[in-house]
């Protein structure tokens, strides 16, 4: 019985997945510089809003840049068959 492979069963580009890493972080960024901008703006208690978001941004993008998702079709491995190994033919 033989597997047939498909062209969606394989895995994402390491180029697609990182660009979308680096997508994710760059929207994370720009979130990050409005919070900054907001602290100049905001007046008494609500400082802290855009405070809090300014210092925990960073670290909350890093951790959601750098996490590597798996899909469904990712988690399957796809095999060849048993390996036999070579015997030259006796002649």
């Amino acid at each position: 019985m033989s597997t047939v492979h498909t062209v969606t069963s394989l895995q994402q580009s390491p180029e697609s997945e990182r660009r979308g890493r680096m997508v994710k972080y760059s929207v994370a960024m720009g979130i990050r510089l409005v919070c900054i901008g907001l602290c100049f703006v905001a007046p008494g208690w609500w400082l802290l809003l855009p405070a809090i978001g300014a210092i925990l941004l960073p670290y909350l993008a890093v951790v959601v840049a750098n996490q590597v998702t798996k899909s469904e079709s990712d988690l399957e491995v796809y095999r060849p068959g048993q390996v036999v190994p070579y015997s030259p033919p006796q002649s």
